[in-house]
């Protein structure tokens, strides 16, 4: 007999960060979308701009040219300047559904950037290894680019 049982840990992904951010909440807000949209990139150093609609049902995908890309998700949310939310299988091409939010609060002087992306299905070891560093990546960059933009 073949044994096909599975942990619910092996379904299941959940990533948490904070980040402090020196700059205004519509600064940090424009920043993620920018972000997340046109200068994203990916820790090699290499480009991958994607597009993001910013409105609520508004896609968020890679767009490689002539009707050919990969859909990452669509915006479930927004509430400009505090609130971003994506649903959708983001970089995993298999069964698999990514919620991603970001939360934004004026604390200090500036905005506290709260991260959550959390997964249910198919989830691959290398995804599974690689995610940490790749979100971490994305939130330096708006981290730069939103106080880049305050010392403007």
């Amino acid at each position: 007999m073949i044994s096909t049982a599975t942990r619910i840990e092996d379904l299941t992904l959940g990533v948490t960060e904070e980040i402090h951010v020196r700059a205004s909440l519509d600064e940090t807000f424009t920043a993620l979308l920018e972000q997340l949209g046109p200068y994203n990139g990916v820790p090699d150093g290499g480009p991958m701009p994607m597009k993001l609609e910013a409105w609520p049902g508004g896609r968020w995908y890679r767009d490689l040219g002539e009707n050919n890309g990969h859909f990452w998700g669509v915006v479930q949310a927004i509430k400009r300047p505090t609130l971003l939310e994506i649903t959708g299988p983001l970089f995993m091409s298999y069964p698999v559904v990514s919620n991603v939010q970001y939360r934004l609060t004026e604390k200090d002087g500036g905005t506290l950037l709260t991260f959550h992306h959390t997964a249910l299905g198919l989830i691959l070891d290398d995804h599974r290894r690689g995610v940490s560093k790749g979100w971490s990546f994305i939130h330096e960059g708006v981290r730069k680019r939103a106080e880049a933009a305050r010392s403007r």
